[in-house]
């Protein structure tokens, strides 16, 4: 009988925050609006001998404001370190980091998942209310700032530094080796994303590299509680890498074990063109960096009532909206989940609820349809959509009266949504005004029954699903202008004097 494993996996969440300067000097931190490489840098930034260090505090404002929001602890007493390594994007030989003493920790995330393997935090707990319905926790050992790498462009026989980046403010979510399934794993770092933007410290844009990824793998016997060996898979820039190199990592360790073999502890690249991990260096541990104080840095002391102050500026984050919207407007959960994954979509949801007259399961169900698979398709982000939620509420109001179908309504969307324009001069211009003139759309179905006999004869012997047919061919016939209540009232008489 082959032994069924199961994965055990941690992330590590690498954000850059969005601050005007550097972690610990005024220069720009806009390093992709640069001129050229190596001009946003300065003595500190770049290592030079005597340059001194000074806290950004608009990055350990928005850590706090990060921890706050993942339920953390914020450590009112909290240091700072010197990671030693040497690699050539780093210009002093160490960075700047947290260990002993980060600014937040203890923290949790509850999460939708499809995994069939709980939490070790949800064992025996019961979530508070504001996990009701979610699917389990992941526990957020710790948050901690640091300061961000140079950038290195590799070419055939060399590489060049790009100082730009080195030294922009960089948070750390580190999680407990709590999910048990990619899809967890999937759906703990969308969340965070979420999260991030919707408190506005970060953009989400990880092809930027501005958030990415660091997965954490073992595997072992399904329902065993041991933690094997594990692999660090780095530098995934997209939920596609993140995905495919864990599941790949996971069927790769599974089969060393049933080869006999044993998991090498060890950093992995993902080779995106070839679908594999690969190595690239043995795993440090903690001690193999060289852990010591910055002594060019104070320990930081955040004052309680700060801390406050700063915890009254979290805004409505996505699981308290959720909720909001299934209790103020009658939503199902996925559907509010929907609106609720990102804080522009949500917030142009109720832009056109407060101007339309349709009801909100009316308007989920136009942006969750044409509206979304449009985006999907377009791969535009919402903020660069030219369809104002006027124009949009204007819209689904002309088909909840009636005043065209809603085949017509997704025509006029789609110009709208490539090219704008007022959605009453597109339905005049296209001719999409529905129409309820019985005399024109009895002449319509007349002509249908008389050209399609055999489907009538179906329809009296007793096949009335026969009707979705012809009413398909009403539309047909009519472009789409008929009243389909009406229509349908029409042709169901009409057949049904055809029995006499």
């Amino acid at each position: 009988m082959q032994l069924k494993y199961e994965p055990v996996i941690g992330l590590e969440i690498h954000a850059e925050l969005q601050t005007n300067s550097k972690m610990f000097c005024s220069c720009s931190a806009d390093y992709s609006n640069a001129p050229e490489p190596n001009t946003f840098i300065c003595p500190v930034c770049t290592g030079l001998p005597g340059a001194m260090p000074v806290l950004n505090k608009k990055a350990i404002e928005q850590a706090t404001l990060v921890g706050l929001a993942l339920n953390c602890s914020i450590n009112e007493f909290n240091t700072f370190a010197r990671k030693n390594y040497f690699y050539p994007d780093l210009p002093k030989g160490y960075q700047i980091s947290q260990y002993e003493l980060p600014i937040a920790s203890k923290g949790y995330l509850d999460i939708d998942s499809p995994s069939p393997y709980p939490s070790p935090a949800r064992r025996g707990d019961s979530l508070p209310p504001s996990g009701e319905g979610l699917g389990m926790r992941v526990v957020v050992r710790r948050v901690h700032i640091e300061e961000d790498t140079a950038k290195l462009s590799h070419e055939k026989n060399y590489a060049l530094v790009d100082f730009n980046r080195a030294g922009v403010p960089l948070l750390e979510i580190v999680s407990e080796p709590d999910m048990r399934s990619v899809e967890a794993a999937l759906s703990y770092a969308t969340k965070i994303r979420a999260i991030l933007r919707y408190l506005g410290v970060n953009s989400g844009d990880m092809e930027k590299g501005i958030l990415r990824f660091e997965a954490n793998i073992s595997v072992r016997p399904s329902g065993s509680s041991e933690f094997r060996t594990r692999t660090e898979i780095k530098n995934l820039n997209s939920f596609r890498a993140l995905t495919r190199a864990s599941a790949y990592e996971i069927e790769r360790q599974i089969k060393v074990y049933e080869n006999g073999g044993e998991v090498v502890q060890e950093t992995l690249g993902w080779d995106e063109a070839r679908g594999v991990t690969v190595s690239q260096r043995g795993k440090e541990d903690a001690h193999d960096y060289r852990y010591f104080p910055e002594p060019d840095l104070p320990p930081l002391q955040l004052d309680r009532a700060w801390i406050e102050s700063i915890k009254r500026q979290l805004p409505e984050l996505p699981d308290a909206k959720t909720r909001r919207f299934m209790e103020q407007y009658e939503l199902k959960r996925q559907e509010a989940i929907l609106l609720t994954s990102e804080k522009s979509l949500a917030d142009y949801f109720e832009d056109i609820i407060s101007i339309s007259k349709s009801p909100a399961k009316t308007i989920q169900s136009w942006i969750a349809g044409e509206f979304m698979r449009y985006m999907n398709d377009s791969g535009l982000a919402l903020e660069n959509i030219v369809l104002s939620a006027e124009k949009f509420a204007q819209l689904i109001d002309m088909v909840t009266d009636k005043t065209i179908s809603g085949n017509a309504g997704k025509i006029v969307l789609n110009e709208m949504l490539k090219n704008g324009g007022d959605p009453q001069e597109i339905v005049k211009a296209k001719n999409l005004a529905q129409v309820s003139d019985t005399g024109f759309i009895q002449e319509a179905i007349e002509k249908i029954l008389s050209d399609n006999p055999k489907e009538v004869e179906q329809f009296l012997a007793g096949k009335e699903t026969i009707v979705q047919w012809l009413m398909g061919q009403v539309a047909r016939a009519t472009k789409g202008k008929a009243d389909p209540n009406v229509a349908k009232e029409l042709l169901v008489k009409a057949l049904e004097e055809r029995r006499k």
